[in-house]
């Protein structure tokens, strides 16, 4: 009879009692929770016993409540969930039997229990213990289950993952086994133990055994079969009291191409020993792995010798038989739940996660790399005044979700007159599928989207074309698998987790509530500004990054400057300067862009010293001028001048990857009178081609968030990556932000759209003006931005400039206030205007708008007045990039199936694709692999897109 029944027929007072003998053998090793039975089988009733001694629930008095569910074999998050988080109503309540011990039924099975479908593994329980309010809670707890009706044995203590013993001390040995006769247990393959009962235990004296490693292993028999478990452990001795060599540094140091030496920092000195776990010894505790420590106790080193050159090796510090930790300042690291999910395209050859033999994120040192050899190295960035910015997302931008696929769309970036491209978060954030904003790693480029290489690469031919690249980098928080953050952690504070008191580099708990995600850093941390210098420096000298936009720097204190942050904070300024000083130090022509969105004279401050300052409290109004709501339209906040500020380092934007598309909002909540619809999508595209026309001319740095030249119009909180109609498009009523970060429709193919490819072409003509003459650098300007009709008047030595616009929905009249009177030239229709009454009106219809100069530009040559469409968009087929050197990207509206055929110029059929096209697929990615398995080679081939009686063809040229 199984304890579960014997107990449930006990009164409490008594189950209490034989509760405390049972379980008082492995309390007394600190365990927060065992089972009954000790190796529980999917099949088995089972209880969890809760000791919350130690723990944030440790004295706690309340009710408890479990979230809890399963680990699947495969699958990395939990399943099979019971109730809703935070809904005690649908969570199992724990019994309380003692003070600080609980416990938890799980009957008639666990399978039953989880609802766990027989076709699927259980390989563990999962839990997180809550106290009724929700705070405090457990930090996350494990069960391992195993399989049913057969012969298993398992050593309980001590756990595999903390082997370390203390010279001196005694340690409890406990093993168990299912369906077993006998149960031995070896110490250095000497039997020291036996016994027929399902528990094994031994006393293991370490004086006795001494220094190193020592082999434990269990063996349960029956009648048919044998079962073995083996773990080990190191009695350890004090570490070697050492000084580094001179010239290292925390991190990895490549002393040569066979030789690295290893330092961790340890900066209030609070951790005893550590060990390097690595692929060199197999993962275990060695002797060879210990790390030396300095007299300070603040530096742990260690040095490698005979390393193979240009080969990887996978290691973690191992801190005091608790903590594993990547070095956090590695360049590449291993991510046990992400990995598998990266595709060989992205990153080719990625080395395998040491499954089984270790947990968390893993470092990777690689001696005798290979140096990158740059064809740029002089590169001259476009004067803050100049700037172009196109803020991308590479996972949304390109279907492959690799840098080197961006690379391919150069042409496409270039052609519109970018000249910087701003990518959002490339170092290593946690999971795969993210805008980066929760950072890990600071050092490490993020595998998801590519290789060092193909970022060096992209960023090289970038500068070949003349076109800088800023990163986006986040330095107010850092997340919880940050090393930095888990070295000096409290996993049972907060409602996550926090930092510890003693952390070195974050603050326990954030200062400047609403605005808190993640660990907040501790920005007068000497140690923190340490972090900062070589994360910036870093990516300067090693990727030749042109600057750096900073995320929430608003947070950059450890104060609440007033009502949410935004009074004059003198601390948070000096923070930044230090921070631009040091960028500036290695690379004075360096960006430092800030989102700041502080009291206005603070960020004069900062601007005036150089820095340059998202404008973020203007996109709003573009945005409602765009759809035609007048009262809310003057966007003049956008000149630096209204501002206040002194020189033109406002970074204007209509839309970035934070706000809401233009075109969405023209589209689902635009203006109307009569005929005239806003929302009408022809309509829509020349509302935005009225902003642009006064977005870009009004001097100062500009920024353009992916594809908002082609009238972008999924909601930034579109569900799904699916091509959907975007209007109402797919926004969950519920909860409409939640999905603002996931992944948005790639649509290429609008570039295919006659009516979005003129927003285009305008959006490329009017940057041509903006960086090609001097008159839209002028400081001598005057905006006229209240009501509908609007005006902007340029003033400069070489021409004089007048932009006028219609915002409103109906036909309005007004006097342009041209500088003065003679001849003017329109830059859209090419038209001269002849002005001889300052005082004379101008007619403009809704929408409508028109850029007069003195002096005549260039003509554009792209036909406006004219509705060009260049494919039937029900039948046509469209490919791109093309040429391309990685694959292309094929789009149909098909109401039957296609298939797709690729020809060389040889006539052969190299590939082909049944049914690539149907009612219900409009996409198809060829990655240029044929059918034989192999790469197609560079060159001309030719597609045919075809069903029975139709076809469509055309050349693609492979780079």
């Amino acid at each position: 009879m199984k304890l579960t029944t014997i107990l449930s027929n006990l009164p409490k007072a008594i189950r209490v009692v034989i509760l405390s003998v049972i379980l008082t053998p492995f309390m007394l090793q600190g365990q927060t929770i065992t089972s009954e039975p000790l190796l529980p089988t999917d099949a088995d009733p089972v209880l969890i016993y809760f000791d919350a001694t130690g723990t944030a629930l440790e004295g706690y008095t309340g009710d408890l409540y479990a979230h809890t569910g399963v680990l699947i074999q495969g699958v990395t998050n939990w399943q099979h969930v019971i109730g809703s988080w935070g809904n005690n109503t649908t969570q199992p309540k724990l019994e309380r039997l003692a003070t600080d011990y609980y416990l938890l039924e799980i009957e008639p099975s666990i399978r039953a229990f989880y609802s766990v479908p027989q076709a699927q593994v259980i390989t563990d329980l999962a839990f997180v213990f809550r106290a009724a309010t929700g705070s405090p809670q457990s930090a996350d707890l494990f069960v391992e289950v195993f399989e049913a009706g057969k012969l298993i044995v398992s050593i309980i203590h001590p756990p595999k993952d903390q082997p370390i013993v203390e010279h001196g001390h005694h340690l409890d040995i406990f093993a168990a086994a299912i369906a077993s006769d006998d149960i031995t247990l070896f110490i250095n393959n000497e039997v020291v133990a036996t016994t027929t009962d399902s528990v094994i235990e031994f006393s293991f004296d370490s004086t006795e055994y001494g220094y190193g490693t020592h082999w434990i292993k269990a063996t349960a028999t029956n009648d048919t079969d044998t079962a073995h478990d083996s773990t080990y452990v190191f009695v350890r001795p004090q570490p070697v009291v050492e000084e580094m060599p001179d010239g290292l540094i925390p991190g990895i140091n490549y002393i040569d191409n066979n030789t690295v030496t290893l330092v961790l920092h340890d900066p209030p000195a609070m951790k005893e020993y550590v060990f390097v776990l690595s692929d060199i010894h197999d993962w275990r505790v060695t002797e060879e792995g210990y790390m030396k420590v300095t007299d300070s106790g603040t530096h742990f080193w260690i040095t490698f010798t005979d390393l193979t050159p240009d080969t990887e090796y996978a290691f973690q510090y191992f801190i005091d038989n608790e903590i594993r930790i990547p070095d956090p300042y590695a360049e590449k690291i291993l991510d046990p739940w992400n990995d598998h999910w990266i595709s060989d395209f992205n990153y080719p050859g990625l080395k395998e996660y040491p499954a089984g033999k270790t947990n968390g994120y893993v470092s990777i040192m690689h001696p005798g790399r290979p140096v990158f050899e740059w064809e740029v190295t002089d590169f001259t960035p476009p004067a803050p005044e100049d700037m172009v910015i196109y803020e991308l997302l590479i996972r949304d931008f390109v279907e492959t979700s690799a840098i080197k696929t961006v690379m391919d769309s150069l042409d496409y970036l270039q052609n519109l007159g970018v000249n910087v491209i701003e990518l959002m978060p490339i170092n290593q954030f946690e999971g795969n599928i993210s805008w980066g904003y929760n950072p890990a790693m600071y050092f490490a480029t993020d595998k998801a989207y590519g290789t060092r290489e193909d970022y060096k690469k992209f960023i090289d031919e970038c500068h070949k074309r003349g076109i800088a690249v800023v990163i986006d980098i986040v330095l107010n928080h850092s997340f919880n698998m940050s090393p930095m953050a888990q070295m000096y952690f409290d996993p049972e504070a907060g409602n996550w987790g926090q930092p510890s008191a003693d952390n070195p580099w974050f603050l326990e708990t954030c200062p400047h509530e609403p605005w808190c995600w993640g660990n907040t850093f501790d920005q007068d941390s000497p140690y923190t500004h340490e972090l900062f210098n070589r994360i910036t420096e870093y990516w300067i000298t090693e990727f030749k990054v042109d600057g750096f936009r900073f995320d929430f720097t608003k947070g950059f204190t450890n104060v609440q400057s007033g009502g949410q942050g935004w009074n004059y904070d003198a601390k948070r300024i000096a923070n930044l300067k230090r921070i631009a000083d040091h960028v500036w130090s290695i690379n004075p022509d360096a960006y430092v862009i800030l989102e700041h969105f502080t009291d206005n004279s603070e960020e004069k401050e900062l601007t005036d010293y150089g820095m340059m300052s998202w404008a973020n409290h203007v996109h709003h109004n573009f945005q409602e001028a765009a759809m035609g709501w007048l009262p809310s339209s003057n966007f003049q906040n956008i000149s630096y001048q209204t501002m206040g500020w002194n020189n033109p380092h406002l970074v204007g934007y209509m839309e970035s990857h934070d706000e809401e598309r233009m075109m969405f909002k023209n589209r689902s909540f635009g203006n109307s009178e009569g005929s005239y619809n806003t929302r009408d999508t022809q309509t829509a595209l020349r509302r935005v081609e009225l902003a642009a026309t006064f977005f870009f001319t009004i001097p100062g740095p500009k920024m353009i968030w992916q594809f908002g030249e082609l009238g972008y119009d999924y909601s930034i909180n579109h569900c799904g990556n699916q091509p959907v109609n975007p209007i109402p498009g797919n926004i969950d009523p519920d909860d409409p932000g939640r999905c603002r970060t996931d992944p948005k429709p790639i649509r290429w193919d609008y570039y295919d759209d006659w009516r979005r490819k003129r927003l285009y072409d305008v959006y490329a003509m009017l940057i041509e003006l903006k960086k090609e003459h001097d008159v839209f650098r002028t400081d001598d300007y005057t905006l006229s931005l209240n009501g509908a009709a609007k005006r902007i008047h340029l003033n400069h030595a070489s021409n004089n400039v007048t932009v006028l616009g219609n915002f409103g929905v109906t036909e309005t009249t007004f006097n342009p206030n041209f500088q003065q009177t003679g001849t003017w030239h329109e830059f859209f229709s090419g038209e001269t205007l002849v002005v001889d009454d300052l005082s004379d009106q101008i007619t403009l219809q809704p929408g409508e708008y028109r850029l007069y100069s003195t002096v005549a530009f260039p003509a554009h040559g792209v036909p406006l007045n004219t509705d060009y469409q260049l494919t039937d968009d029900n039948t046509g087929v469209s490919v791109y990039p093309n040429p391309s050197s990685h694959g292309f990207n094929f789009n149909m509206n098909a109401d039957k199936n296609y298939h797709v055929r690729i020809v060389n110029l040889q006539g052969q059929t190299v590939f082909e694709k049944m049914n690539a096209f149907g009612p219900t697929q409009s996409h198809f990615y060829w990655n240029n692999t044929l059918d034989n398995g192999q790469k197609a080679g560079a060159g001309l081939y030719f597609y045919s897109v075809y069903s029975a009686g139709e076809s469509f063809s055309g050349k693609i040229m492979i780079k």
